[in-house]
């Protein structure tokens, strides 16, 4: 193999290094979430401290709670869903990281999702339906 080609190879190998770094750094939320939570994405609820990411698939709707700023001592945090009809699955306690997964069979019907983080609190109302 030649000078050239194996400079074409380095070239072409670092080309990718690079663009993979780039899409990491793009979107960090959605990957964190997506892999705890399976379906795409339909909903982001913000609020002051935090996130609420929302998938849905197969008739099923997943929500994780993230905190707006990481950090490594626990906190109170909560997310939970209810389908209409249905009571409200919940995943509530003291976490560094998340709140969640938290994951229920809505079919076609509307769906409830809250979250916190400390005192920050986000609650949507019927949605999806």
């Amino acid at each position: 193999m030649d000078t050239g080609a194996i400079r074409r190879r380095v070239a072409l190998g670092m080309a990718v290094l690079s663009a993979s770094g780039l899409l990491a750094l793009a979107a960090p939320g959605n990957a964190q979430a997506a892999s705890y939570c399976a379906g795409r994405k339909v909903k982001d609820l913000s609020f002051s401290t935090g996130v609420v990411h929302v998938y849905k698939h197969d008739g099923y709707v997943c929500a994780v709670t993230f905190p707006a700023k990481p950090s490594a001592t626990r906190r109170s945090m909560s997310v939970g869903v209810q389908a209409r009809g249905n009571r409200p699955v919940v995943d509530k306690g003291r976490y560094s990281h998340h709140a969640g997964p938290v994951t229920v069979h809505a079919g076609h019907r509307c769906v409830w999702i809250t979250g916190s983080v400390g005192r920050g609190t986000v609650s949507s109302g019927w949605i999806l339906c």
